[in-house]
């Protein structure tokens, strides 16, 4: 059989191309077969199948048959499979999943957490998903080459600065979004901008289907897309692709699934807007400020990866990215419910690549939160500021010591910490700690320590355990300590429990029964070894490491 196909080729225009029937692949994939096809027309016979043409409907006598979705790879024709619409527009009734997100600590790689492109084995060839070409407008190139390679392993194709970084204005006229037409996921948008190009298969009132294979597979969701317009078609070696443009907003996708994307026109997506204030200090001009406004996706798995990425362009701009350097991050991310907004505050310092930690370090609590189930903590708004210093603004933890080896309960304490950095900076501490009356005798001990070994400590049961409530969880991300401080803990060998997040040092042995019983899913309670007695901030205004350990002794 012999057809025709649409797509666009240049500017806004819909154009026909030719379809010729080569075979049907039977059972290529789980339940799905496809048609091979010869395409042919216009440009294809000098580009192949072109990366943005994912999508691109296919007629035969008049009638819709299904997208051009898969090629061979390094093909040198046009040789494609077309998704049968049956399967495309079986994902409109596609049940809402209920979130199922459980909060966990997050590496930063969206790879590990997303199903890799379709591939199908066809004698010694590999029938892959086209690949989704994504543009990056304002991000420098460090960013979009150190996030390439996990993007590649989604089936995205990343074209620094081809698509000119455009602001989507809008919206699109009705009827403009057609069978054919080419529109843009707008993951990013704002100063800096990241879009994913597909072609529109099928319109069904107000309701499309795209693209032919899975964008992320992210299922229920929304996404922004906007109707863009081709400014040309580069021919490559590899895969050649169409450089797009995203011109005016049109509407959301919201299924992401296996055999397509579909959405609907004129519906606005619920947006997370970030803003990113960076200071350069020091150095041998003056102090520089740069500021940028984003909107992020909100999606509970894209978000975090999308806010990695602003921050570490962000800070990649500033060309402070080899020597030594301090980046101190503070801000808040503020929640669309009653609950109090949680605190980002953390400095890092190092030699090398100190974007890459800076961003991950920034994205990891808001993926925490995002994936923590509770929808209460939809995020309304993200704000950072990053303060940069051409320096390594650090101390050790050098020595600490007590005014004296005995102490009777009421008997004032002193501790003296002393913090030492480069070219012989010495910063000493003191901290008074009265004994309470009545505090039994025997070793009490005494340490001073970086944010990383407390928080590793009194934390570590978020690595086991789900928190109860929106506000726990909050609160407990909230009490993650900042870098910039020394703590002084005082603590005796003695087992205390850690229930819903709070701390109850040494109970009556009648408590710490009914404790060592109630570690369930219902009444979690979890021991650990060392009960604390009290607990010090000494701030330092640079970041702190090491710790240091002595023991005094209380008598009657």
């Amino acid at each position: 059989m012999k057809g025709i196909g649409k797509t666009v080729f240049e500017g806004t225009r819909i154009d026909d191309f030719q379809v010729e029937v080569l075979g049907i692949l039977e059972n290529a994939g789980p339940k799905q077969s496809l048609i091979l096809a010869r395409l042919s027309g216009g440009p294809l016979d000098r580009t192949g199948v072109l990366q943005g043409m994912s999508g691109s409907p296919v007629y035969f006598e008049g009638k819709l048959a299904g997208a051009v979705a898969m090629t061979f790879a390094l093909s040198k024709e046009p040789i494609a499979a077309i998704r049968p619409i049956e399967d495309m527009l079986a994902i409109g009734a596609a049940p809402q999943p209920q979130n199922l997100h459980r909060a966990r600590l997050w590496d930063g790689e969206l790879a590990k957490a997303l199903p890799p492109p379709s591939e199908f084995a066809t004698g010694g060839a590999r029938l892959v998903d086209i690949a989704t070409p994504v543009s990056f407008g304002g991000f420098t190139p460090g960013a979009v080459s150190h996030f390439s390679p996990q993007l590649r392993a989604l089936g995205l194709e990343p074209t620094q600065g081809i698509a000119g970084g455009s602001k989507p204005t809008g919206p699109a006229q009705p009827g403009s979004v057609q069978p054919g037409s080419m529109i843009t996921v707008q993951l990013i948008s704002g100063d800096l901008s990241m879009g994913a190009d597909g072609t529109v298969t099928c319109v069904e009132g107000n309701r499309i289907y795209a693209f032919g294979h899975r964008f992320l597979s992210v299922g229920s969701t929304e996404l922004p897309f906007a109707r863009s317009e081709v400014l040309a078609l580069l021919p490559n070696l590899s895969t050649s692709f169409k450089i797009s443009a995203a011109r005016e907003w049109a509407g959301t996708i919201t299924q992401d699934r296996t055999v397509a994307v579909a959405g609907e026109i004129g519906r606005k997506a619920a947006t997370l807007p970030v803003s990113i204030s960076v200071i350069r200090h020091g150095g041998a001009g003056p102090e520089r400020r740069s500021s940028y406004n984003l909107q992020l996706v909100r999606d509970p798995v894209l978000s975090p990866f999308l806010l990695q990425m602003a921050v570490f362009s962000t800070i990649d701009a500033t060309e402070q990215l080899i020597g030594e350097s301090t980046f101190a991050v503070t801000g808040e991310v503020q929640f669309e419910g009653a609950v109090a907004p949680m605190k980002l505050d953390n400095a890092y310092a190092g030699d090398v690549n100190m974007p890459a930690q800076v961003a991950l370090g920034t994205a990891t609590p808001v993926s925490y939160v995002m994936q923590s189930g509770f929808e209460a903590l939809q995020p309304k708004r993200v704000a950072l500021s990053i303060d940069v210093y051409p320096a390594r603004r650090t101390l050790e933890i050098d020595q600490l010591w007590a005014s004296r080896r005995e102490v009777k309960p009421g008997e004032s304490l002193d501790l003296i910490l002393v913090l030492s950095g480069d070219d012989g900076l010495e910063l000493t501490r003191k901290v008074t700690y009265r004994v309470p009356i009545g505090a039994r005798p025997g070793p009490l001990q005494i340490t001073a320590a970086d944010a990383a070994s407390m928080n590793l400590i009194d934390f570590r049961q978020m690595l086991t355990q789900t928190p109860r409530s929106a506000s726990q969880l909050v609160s407990m991300m909230n009490a993650m300590r900042p870098s910039t401080s020394a703590y002084l803990r005082i603590w005796r060998a003695e087992p205390s429990y850690d229930v819903q997040g709070n701390t109850l040092p040494d109970p009556p042995p009648s408590a710490a029964m009914v404790l060592a019983r109630s570690n369930s899913s219902l009444n979690p309670a979890a021991v650990v070894p060392n009960s604390k007695v009290a607990e010090f901030d000494v701030p330092a205004g640079m970041v702190v490491a090491g710790s240091k350990t002595i023991q005094v002794e209380v008598k009657e």
